[in-house]
């Protein structure tokens, strides 16, 4: 191997390339055991982002979602839980109508369950379901966008045994029967073995799932209608996550932080009591942006197999029900998801920083896993030798504001062929993941190595309010939105600097939604970073609050105060109305079909920019929505903010 050249940070040339990151990867988000197979819905950005449903069977992997379809929701706008599947049958909500399809081997082309929608938009959304095999049902959450207003959520149960092929007009009741309503927000409905329980989580107006949700139970009659319900957990201080049914039909487990730590619990039917399972200072939940995440599954009546995080970075581990032992798995990954069991056989979504997002499956006898499916094999090419050029995640932690502490993921840069030019060193990326109650993940991204492997450093910041430390460190921002979240951004760059890490003197910051509000915060009510990206982010509070979808219409309720109350620090914290305070160089990054943070955030913004004369640059993608999915999108992300920077910023030549 030849020794590596001298070239100045930023300037390395690197083999992975933006075109190589959209054409290798694909999005791998849940997994499902049935029978002898297993299945999974991947993400494909060179397919326009559509989303499907693979069965890994003894024949090969088989697409059971034909072109165009994409099994996709948009309950809550950030949907989760589209697809399901039992005895070999499929069930699964297409992103074009929203209606509920069904398909198994006898019946390969996808049949309607619910009716077909009005022409101008679709009229219900659904979403989170299970069967109800006894009596031929479909049990899920429906989101009703056929009124004014608010849309309306519930939960119904859709009959299988009559395809949904009338017309919208008159046929509400075929788009479900409402089992349960009432509340602002359902989701994990969840059947009981033997068909005669029903459970599930409910939250109102102004909270947020991970606030406080609250966990119900019902018997249900012969005919399937839900009797009286009665809270076993939860409430406004109480966040409750994954409610699941025990084999054996006699308790109903579930994930709690009422100790301070997303920990799990079981709730005794016959006793009616309710019992810690293993309690320690870990996060067994995880925010509930999406529907149907699973931290944990049931291997048999006696033992779970579930996931749990600290300081950052997770943890698989068996846990025996009667002995209440919890036996960490020793395994090559960090992050884990979708856990689902039957017996001994275990397969979850996984991933470390040198490892990519794969599914694996494990013998829980042999202690053996093996890899189902990688987001992306490129890793696997010895001509590319991509590995050489892969960085390490070291995790941080560093003062902060009120002498506190916060938390990050630190990337070095690193490429095989090159080292920084003596006495110099790198510039900084600091990335802030949205949310704001979400998490910087320890995954391989390679979007993340796109920097690293041109000698630009990464920091992947846990501001306070970030999840994986505890409801404490979560409402750290109560209130605090765009102070806290700034804060810890700066000071995490400013905790490199001094250690000699990287050159404060050309860091920049960049993120997404959330991510993206905490960017333009930092840019105009700090002086420190010298240039960012927002992709989809919010530079008006109070737009936001007064313009988006109903899942998040109250949130920033609890992260700034209540509007229109508290309008003058709605307007106090809103970088669009302080822009003249911004000097720095800015990128933008907007869908134009964004429900969550519409283009006019953006483009109120750029306008203020340009007025003033800053470099700024605005890239406006049809047919995108709160995220970017197509893969030609993304590769115009990466380049343009890369090139952004180079010329504004970072001041070398520009390599792709």
């Amino acid at each position: 191997m030849a020794k590596p050249k001298s070239a100045p940070y930023g300037s390395w040339q690197s083999p992975i390339t933006s075109d190589l990151i959209v054409a290798q990867s694909i999005s791998l988000t849940d997994v499902r055991l049935d029978g002898r197979n297993t299945y999974w819905l991947e993400g494909r950005p060179q397919e326009q982002g559509r989303f499907v449903i693979v069965c890994a069977g003894t024949k090969g992997n088989e697409d059971l979602v034909p072109k165009p379809m994409n099994a996709r929701t948009r309950v809550h706008e950030y949907g989760g839980g589209s697809w399901t599947v039992d005895d070999g049958v499929t069930f699964f909500s297409n992103f074009a109508d929203g209606r509920l399809y069904r398909r198994n081997d006898a019946n390969p082309k996808p049949e309607p369950l619910t009716p077909e929608p009005a022409p101008q938009a679709p009229q219900w959304r659904f979403a989170d379901g299970v069967i109800d095999r006894k009596r031929q049902r479909w049990i899920g959450v429906r989101e009703d966008h056929t009124g004014e207003g608010e849309a309306r959520n519930a939960i119904v149960a859709v009959d299988l045994r009559k395809a949904g092929r009338q017309p919208a007009s008159g046929a509400a009741n075929k788009a479900g029967l409402v089992l349960v309503d009432g509340h602002d927000f359902f989701s994990s409905p969840r059947l009981s073995p033997n068909g005669r329980w029903l459970a599930w989580l409910s939250w109102d107006h102004p909270d947020m799932p991970w606030n406080g949700t609250t966990l119900h139970l019902a018997a249900l009659d012969d005919s399937g209608h839900v009797q009286e319900s009665q809270v076993i957990a939860g409430g406004r201080t109480e966040s409750i996550f994954q409610p699941e049914w025990s084999p054996d039909n006699r308790g109903l487990f579930f994930v709690s932080d009422r100790s301070n730590w997303w920990n799990l619990y079981r709730y005794d039917l016959k006793s009616r009591s309710t019992e810690p399972l293993a309690p320690m200072e870990a996060e067994f939940g995880v925010p509930q942006w999406n529907f149907a995440v699973s931290t944990y599954a049931c291997a048999g009546p006696d033992r779970l197999v579930c996931a749990y995080s600290g300081s950052g970075l997770g943890q698989l581990a068996v846990l025996d029900l009667r002995a209440k032992k919890l036996r960490p798995l020793k395994l090559p990954f960090t992050e884990f998801g979708s856990v689902r069991a039957k017996g001994d056989r275990v397969v979850f979504r996984a991933a470390a920083p040198d490892h990519p997002v794969s599914f694996v499956s494990l013998d829980l006898k042999t202690g053996k896993h093996r890899i189902l499916k990688k987001a992306t094999a490129i890793l696997d090419d010895p001509d590319r030798r991509i590995a050489a050029y892969l960085t390490k995640a070291v995790s941080v932690e560093f003062p902060t504001t009120g002498g506190k502490t916060a938390f990050g993921l630190f990337y070095p840069p690193h490429n095989a062929d090159y080292v920084g030019v003596r006495g110099e060193k790198p510039p900084l990326l600091v990335k802030c993941h949205g949310g704001p109650t979400s998490s910087a993940s320890s995954a391989l991204n390679l979007g993340t190595q796109f920097w690293t492997s041109r000698g630009i450093a990464v920091l992947d910041v846990n501001y306070g309010g970030s999840t994986g430390f505890g409801r404490d460190y979560r409402e750290r921002l109560y209130y605090n939105w765009g102070i806290v979240d700034v804060d810890d951004c700066v000071n995490g760059a400013k905790h490199l600097a001094a250690q000699g890490l990287v050159d404060d003197k050309r860091a920049v910051i960049t993120g997404g939604s959330a991510g993206g509000y905490t960017t333009l915060a930092a840019l105009v009510f700090r002086n420190f970073f010298q240039g960012g990206a927002s992709h989809y982010g919010v530079s008006d509070a109070a737009a936001l609050a007064r313009d988006t979808h109903k899942f998040e219409s109250r949130y920033l309720d609890w992260l700034i105060g209540p509007y229109p109350q508290e309008e003058a620090r709605y307007r106090e914290r809103s970088p669009l109305f302080h822009a003249e305070r911004l000097s720095k160089p800015v990128i933008f990054f907007q869908g134009d079909e964004d429900k969550i943070v519409p283009p006019n955030q953006a483009e109120a913004m750029v306008e203020v920019l340009r007025r003033k004369g800053n470099p700024v640059g605005y890239f406006l993608f049809a047919g995108e929505q709160h995220g970017f999915r197509k893969a030609a999108n993304i590769q115009r992300c990466l380049e343009a903010e890369l090139a952004f920077y180079a010329i504004n910023v970072f001041k070398v030549g520009l390599t792709f």
